[in-house]
């Protein structure tokens, strides 16, 4: 019979200072438990792609080998292929971007720009903005360079230009190194950037000399009101990141980073330290699905299983809800956002939620600071309108019973009061 042995790390006093700093992926981490039976998981962001006409997208593999022959099979340039970042262009000329294959650089999905990102601006200690509460991903990527993360708080209308304007003129000319923002359908908030916003961010990167990072894997999911221009579409010098994991396959890790000729020197730099190239193959299969697949109508029919979800998803906070939580309304995406009142705890709620089937993300996940506990981040892309309803009325009554047991300690004198409680 095997016997169990505590592990004893022998490596512990040799590793880098900046791996205590590493963040975990809550996402990631809850991978485990939603793999259980009955579990309903409005944790991760994982798309759709059951729309996919399968025998159109074998094909379209099959003559990534048969056209190419083995060049599809070998190595690179690390800025990828030109004829995939042809492929680029024509796509985001549907969002008033007009660029060149010289413009462009591919990355192993989204997470790697990121990592990028921070490699090429961030020494330790250096500031950062983003938005708060940000993308769990990017934080975790911006970790590993241990920056100072500033946290500029969103309203409906996105991030609050007026608190972004007091931390660059408290920062003072060049004070950050980028301003990080998802200006569509923003993740995990779920909220979309107004065009007045945008502007202003613009001219405030300008006047104090910071770079605008502009993430924007879901500008085509939307499913209610007018399309707001992308960040690049109205400035040159714009880093803009894309993707094709939500508008056709995430396993294929095929993104990109759209920005300044010089920059993009830097970055190839960064790639050919982490990976020497892209996968050759992944583009080719890409490049063969854009141009020979009827992807708009596709991604058209995905697009009204998103709407359908968020739609059963509002409608189960309504029904199931209490009346003091909030929540975002989304007009496309995969998230939304839900404040409960203060005193929650949403990683001590975790457990209880996990009990009764249903996995989300704790919002202090999604602050580099601790903040957002009382919060939470509910994904509606993958699960059935059917499962979405009852995940949010399982949740509604461990919310509610946390509520009971509060109001029991407070009508008992147990605790006091919470100040920001009415």
């Amino acid at each position: 019979m095997a016997t169990s042995r505590l592990a004893f790390d022998e490596f512990e006093e040799g590793y880098a200072a900046r791996v205590e700093n590493l963040r975990r992926s809550a996402v990631r981490d809850l991978f485990g438990a939603i793999s259980r039976p009955g579990i309903i998981s409005l944790s991760g962001g994982m798309p759709d792609i059951s729309s996919l006409p399968l025998d159109e997208v074998a094909e379209c593999a099959a003559r990534s080998v048969l056209v190419e022959g083995v060049k599809a099979l070998q190595y690179g340039g690390s800025d990828g292929r030109v004829e995939m970042r042809r492929t680029v262009c024509e796509l985001v000329e549907d969002f008033g971007i007009d660029i060149e294959p010289e413009d462009v650089i591919l990355t192993a999905g989204s997470q790697q720009a990121l990592d990028f990102l921070g490699r090429a601006f961030v020494n330790p200690g250096d500031h950062i903005i983003v938005e708060g509460p940000s993308y769990l991903g990017a934080l975790q990527a911006f970790s590993a360079y241990e920056p100072v993360c500033d946290v500029i708080d969103m309203d409906d209308e996105g991030m609050r230009m007026d608190l972004l304007e007091a931390k660059l003129e408290e920062l003072g000319p060049m004070g950050a190194k980028f301003i990080y923002t998802i200006p569509n359908f923003q993740n995990p908030a779920g909220v979309t950037m107004s065009l007045e916003r945008r502007k202003r961010l613009l001219e405030l990167g300008h006047a104090y000399g910071v770079p605008v990072v502009e993430d924007d894997p879901y500008g085509r999911l939307r499913y209610e009101g007018e399309p707001v221009p992308c960040l690049r579409s109205m400035d040159p010098d714009v880093i803009y990141l894309g993707t094709v994991s939500k508008t056709f396959a995430p396993g294929l890790r095929i993104a990109w980073i759209v920005c300044p000729r010089p920059l993009l020197a830097k970055f190839n730099l960064c790639l050919q330290g982490a990976g020497l190239c892209v996968s050759a193959f992944d583009q080719v299969f890409c490049e063969h699905y854009f141009h020979e697949v009827d992807w708009r109508d596709v991604l058209d029919a995905t697009v009204a299983k998103y709407r359908e979800r968020r739609d059963a998803m509002l409608a189960a906070l309504e029904e199931f809800f209490p009346p003091e939580a909030r929540w975002t309304h989304p007009e496309g995406g995969f998230f939304l956002w839900i404040e409960l009142p203060p005193y929650f705890d949403t990683e001590q709620l975790l457990a209880t939620a996990l009990e009764a089937g249903v996995a989300y993300v704790p919002g202090s996940n999604c602050y580099p600071d601790g903040r957002g506990r009382s919060a939470m981040r509910v994904n509606f892309s993958y699960e059935t309108p059917e499962h979405i309803r009852e995940a949010i009325r399982r949740l509604s009554e461990a919310i509610s019973d946390r509520m009971d047991l509060y109001r029991a300690f407070l009508a008992a004198g147990a605790l006091a009061p919470d100040p920001s409680e009415p």
